[in-house]
């Protein structure tokens, strides 16, 4: 399978025409070989438009809301990164190519001992992985220019909107245990901004902050 026409024909029918226009954004989905944080038997299948299993009941989410999420934190290449649910590690290399630092918390070990390797192995050292609860976030690294959660919260974790650095963006999946809507939470001078993005489907944010297993 020839991956990167793969990776082409994925930014071209699930990103742009759905309205993904950050080029940026857009050349990071073309370089990054998602192929690689799924499990072989499921590599040709990993520029499809789903999300996939990856083990311990979680996913890798479908490219357009890899992309949307992505865009949302416009990124311009200095910024320090909090991500919350490491998950396959895809979401953090993504955000590796567009930002100066990313931390990235997984409370799953498993997984992000497999995230870790794979993101060392395509080279990016801008990116470290922690286990942890990540809805406490990673105060000695506070203040963060962007944070972004990537599974679905009963309420937006407080300890999040206050590790945002003043003017920081954070993004995140908030609703029920079936469904969600994504929230963009903006701190500004005045206090806090919020901006509903419209319905999405995560895996639960477990954690102090998030649901209880």
């Amino acid at each position: 399978m020839n991956f990167q026409k793969a990776r082409d024909r994925m930014v071209e029918t699930q990103l742009i025409s759905r309205g993904i226009k950050d080029p940026r954004v857009l050349e990071a989905m073309r370089k990054v070989p998602r192929h690689m944080f799924v499990d072989e038997a499921l590599q040709e299948q990993a520029y499809s438009d789903h999300p996939m299993p990856i083990g311990d009941k979680q996913t890798i989410s479908q490219p357009y809301i890899v992309a949307l999420m992505t865009e949302t934190l416009q990124l311009k290449g200095d910024e320090k990164v909090l991500e919350i649910g490491t998950g396959s590690g895809y979401q953090a290399a993504i955000l590796g190519e567009l930002a100066e630092r990313v931390f990235s918390i997984e409370r799953y070990p498993n997984l992000a001992y497999r995230a870790n390797q794979v993101l060392q192995k395509l080279g990016y050292k801008n990116v470290i992985v922690r286990v942890a609860d990540g809805t406490i976030g990673w105060p000695d690294e506070a203040p963060f220019d962007a944070i972004m959660v990537t599974a679905g919260a009963p309420r937006v974790p407080q300890p999040l909107v206050d590790q945002l650095a003043m003017g920081g963006r954070l993004v995140v999946p908030v609703g029920d245990r079936i469904s969600q809507e994504l929230i963009l939470v903006k701190r500004v001078p005045e206090g806090i901004q919020k901006t509903n993005l419209g319905g999405v489907r995560f895996v639960d944010l477990v954690g102090k902050w998030g649901w209880q297993e």
